[in-house]
């Protein structure tokens, strides 16, 4: 059974979050999007955890859906072309560790998956010993994130264990400002429990392919939904039966069940190249070194970002690509699109809403346009210039602004808005 799975995301009791971020509009945003199953987040939180446990119900072995009732209320909103009565749960948590090891400070996101809400009670009463759940959905605790691991296999051999975003300056295992330089290294005598790592928006599996600390592992690809409209911007391509043990075994082992990942452009990252916010001062790596890592305008330290680490750990260069490897597949989200063809900023303008919801009751979900149908298809709906943007996304004729120290990069299908007019044709549907 082809699937698709977002497992890291995030409730609204997590900082930073939107109000929207709860079950029910998860719900709704993973069929607009396509998503089959989708990470709960957050189960360590008291307030979330009851909220899962009072809206949703048991599925399929260890999977979960919202309740006939709540589920009734959210597929009125969801276009017959998105509906997707299969939709699953699986209880999902990030947590960040702060500690001191080896003489220098570390900061790491870890995501948990667990089976059973037997399995978070466990791993939620060790860890209310050690700091305060309640304070953010993603708890910030002062614990080796060697031992967050002993605690999670612990509780449940079955726990999946992923570190997150493993590039990202500050908050990841391989990060250039509180990270490690090896899995063994951060891991110790349990660096063999590690199956997987989140590669994370700034860094792709190429990337990752060029260090060989990274060998027989599962690049897994998620979209750290902060709010519903952001789900499935990275995500993960199974072919497997809709339970947890089946996920959590093809993860764990990477066979053929795990067929590979759905990706942001790595450039469109907000740490994919170096740089300083404050001065405007954008680099690749290359550039970086010539200016020894310093600000030219107010002399500084650059924010190091994820390609410059990448090379820092390097031992392949970059062509490298692994005999057997999974698939990989690049997507510019559908709301994007539209702003880029409209010539507006932001996705959530009416304008871009108007028509994201048109193109969606007319031609299905989020990833059967970008990802499987024609562009005859969708020339023949009435979407010529959507057309036109999905088979340059597909074939990577685009134009890229990286991202970097916290600014998203932009990645663009079209120069400019004039550019886009000329492939409207007749019967557009005003688009």
């Amino acid at each position: 059974m082809a699937l698709i799975v977002d497992l890291h995301l995030h409730s609204h009791f997590s900082r930073a979050t939107s109000a929207d971020m709860d079950l029910p509009h998860i719900a709704l945003w993973a069929q607009l999007k396509g998503i089959d199953v989708v990470g709960t987040g957050d189960f360590t939180h008291p307030g979330w955890l009851k909220e899962i446990q009072d809206q949703l119900e048991p599925a399929e072995a260890s999977l979960w859906q919202l309740k006939p009732e709540i589920r009734k209320k959210v597929n009125q909103q969801v276009p017959l072309s998105c509906r997707n009565d299969s939709l699953r749960f699986i209880l999902t948590a990030e947590i960040s560790t702060i500690y001191s090891k080896d003489e220098a400070v570390r900061k790491l996101h870890q995501v948990l998956l667990a089976p059973d809400f037997t399995t978070v009670a466990k791993i939620n009463s060790k860890l209310s010993q050690i700091g305060n759940l309640t304070a953010d959905g993603r708890p910030i605790l002062g614990l080796d994130s060697q031992e967050l691991l002993k605690i999670s296999k612990e509780a449940n051999n079955s726990v999946l264990f992923i570190p997150a975003h493993i590039w990202t300056p500050w908050f990841a295992m391989f990060g250039s400002k509180s990270g490690f330089d090896s899995i063994k290294e951060t891991f110790g005598d349990l660096a063999d429990e590690i199956k997987a790592v989140e590669t994370g928006l700034s860094s792709d599996p190429f990337m990752n392919w060029r260090v060989s600390d990274l060998d027989g592992l599962t690049l897994v690809s998620n979209s750290d939904a902060h709010s519903p409209r952001t789900l499935g911007r990275e995500a993960n391509l199974l072919d497997c039966q809709l339970s947890y043990q089946e996920i959590f075994e093809a993860v764990s082992t990477n066979d053929a069940r795990f067929k590979g990942t759905i990706e942001f452009y790595p450039e469109e990252g907000k740490y994919h190249f170096d740089g300083h916010r404050k001065c405007g001062v954008v680099f690749s790596p290359q550039e970086t070194k010539k200016h020894q890592g310093l600000c030219p305008k107010c002399g500084k330290p650059l924010v190091l970002g994820v390609n410059y680490r990448v090379d820092q750990l390097a031992d392949r260069p970059p062509s490298f690509k692994p005999t057997k490897h999974k698939t990989v597949e690049y997507i510019i989200p559908l709301p994007e699109m539209i702003a880029q063809i409209k010539g507006v900023k932001g996705t959530q303008t009416k304008t871009v809403q108007e028509i994201y919801w048109q193109i969606l009751t007319e031609l299905g979900n989020e990833f059967q346009i970008l990802r499987e149908l024609s562009v005859a298809k969708i020339t023949a709906t009435g979407f010529p210039v959507l057309a036109e943007a999905v088979q340059r996304m597909r074939s990577g004729k685009i134009i890229i602004q990286p991202g970097y120290d916290g600014v998203f990069g932009e990645i663009k299908v079209f120069e400019n808005e004039d550019e886009a007019k000329q492939f409207e044709g007749q019967g557009s549907l005003g688009f």
